[in-house]
């Protein structure tokens, strides 16, 4: 098979031939047809996670169809179409396992980091990481769904916002212009914050009811004018956006975190005591949580926009996601 292999950290990318995986007793072997580039594979190229041996495969946004079963899975069989996501697997027995706290596993695997991706024409994954995919989602629509879809979409269901609540999404990118679908679909008052006026017709069309633009207003008086967000969904990594937003919560209020910036963010504790306000943050989602995802854009027609390159093409592609000029997710269509 044709594999995009990460030699040692800090490498380039090198497209090399190696031998087709052969699935562990508890793993299938997916025959991928897309796999998202995300920003966290970064973590692979510049050898920044811990214990990330070489040469690694990345990939954590895979979608495929079941092409062999080990021996110890039942839950999958040949042909099925499945799809596998930054969580990549569970121990089952450490606490939070035992809790049923998946996400939390002290022992947990990651895809694309602890064990090779879905940069290449195979992979194999263990079963228990794998979602379905329904059968009207693309390969390469349903694969950023894996990572910037199912943490949007987890992060805003998990929150305490109900329908007709005014909820604002930081951010018109890779991960924001997903969360606005979200926040729509679920019959939020969405609100897309970006300091960049020309997403201003984009962020309408994907369903927000309002566009802040800003470079140009305070989002946080704007947001107090709407009669406060209950939930601002900040997917934007710098401390300067989360900060800008944290005056703009009303009563019960909260922000919700799942772009990480590189530095601290400065909080007005007293505004978060003065509406009983928090700051909190959301990562991602185990298999199940995938599949919800998966499922509930299917039922609303939510897709990505997305860019789709060939496998040879893999270091175009992850440069353009790294300069944050793809729009707004790089696909390796296989």
């Amino acid at each position: 098979m044709r594999a995009a292999v990460v030699p040692e950290a800090g490498a380039d990318f090198e497209v090399v031939d190696r031998a087709v995986p052969e699935p562990a007793p508890t793993e299938v072997r997916i025959a991928v047809d897309a796999c998202g580039i995300c920003h966290s594979d970064a973590f692979v190229v510049e050898g920044t996670f811990p214990g990330v041996s070489y040469p690694r495969v990345p990939g954590h946004e895979v979608v495929g169809h079941v092409d062999a079963v080990g021996e110890e899975v039942t839950a999958w069989s040949e042909g099925d179409r499945v799809g596998a996501g930054w969580h990549g697997g569970h121990c089952f027995t450490c606490d939070p396992c035992r809790r049923g706290d998946f996400l939390q596993c002290e022992n947990a695997e990651i895809t694309g980091l602890t064990f090779d991706g879905g940069y290449a024409e195979y992979a194999t994954v263990p079963g228990e990481a794998l979602a379905a995919v329904p059968e009207d989602l693309s390969a390469v629509d349903a694969a950023p769904l894996l990572c910037a879809g199912v943490t949007t979409y987890n992060a805003l269901r998990n929150s305490d916002a109900r329908p007709g609540d005014v909820v604002a999404v930081v951010g018109v990118g890779g991960l924001g212009h997903l969360g606005v679908q979200y926040a729509h679909a679920a019959g939020f008052e969405t609100v897309a914050i970006s300091r960049s006026p020309e997403k201003r017709d984009l962020a309408l069309d994907l369903g927000a009811d309002h566009f802040v633009n800003a470079a140009d207003r305070d989002p946080a008086e704007a947001l107090q004018e709407l009669g406060g967000a209950r939930v601002v969904l900040s997917t934007a990594p710098s401390a300067d956006a989360i900060e800008s937003v944290l005056g703009g919560i009303g009563t019960d209020g909260e922000v919700v975190v799942v772009g990480i910036p590189g530095e601290p963010v400065p909080t007005d504790v007293q505004h978060l005591v003065a509406t009983r306000g928090a700051v909190s943050g959301w990562g991602s989602g185990h298999a199940r949580d995938s599949q919800d995802t998966l499922e509930f854009s299917s039922l609303r027609e939510i897709t990505p926009v997305v860019e789709t390159f060939a496998l040879e093409d893999v270091t175009d592609a992850y440069d353009r996601m790294m300069e944050n000029d793809a729009r707004f997710r790089a696909v390796l269509d296989l």
